[in-house]
């Protein structure tokens, strides 16, 4: 059976992995240490609590949005490109860039601005931002 590190759970996860030793610290994954102490989660308990996360048993943040697009991408704005209707955002999201194309209107509106923290939520073809 794969076994993976706090670490590793964490990147799968998309969480921190300060955040992913306070789930187990309050049991909500299960965890065991290896013969060098590490502390490991084992693949099937990562993926039952990967699938509980999703269904909405999330880490119990305030302010968490609800939206119908499920490839959520937190990441910091590292370019905005302005034109007279169209501009054009880019998300930097751990290893992904991700680009999205929306109205000068809309960058506006959600005020953003290169260095600030927002969400790419990818749906087929289209990139929308979320600001955080």
């Amino acid at each position: 059976m794969q076994s993976y590190t706090i670490g590793q759970a964490a990147r799968l996860l998309g969480v921190s992995p300060d955040t992913a030793r306070r789930w187990a610290d309050a049991g909500r994954v299960a965890t065991h240490r290896d013969d060098a102490g590490r502390r490991l989660v084992e693949g099937t308990d990562l993926a039952a609590f990967s699938v509980e996360l999703a269904k909405g048993g999330g880490s119990g943040e305030e302010g968490v949005s609800y939206t119908s697009v499920r490839n959520a991408f937190p990441g910091i704005v590292t370019a905005v490109k302005l034109g007279d209707v169209a501009a054009q955002v880019e998300i930097q999201a751990g290893p992904h860039r991700l680009v999205s194309l929306l109205t000068r209107e809309a960058v506006e509106e959600l005020g953003l601005e290169v260095g600030m923290e927002a969400t790419a939520r990818v749906k087929s073809t289209n990139v929308h931002i979320d600001r955080a």
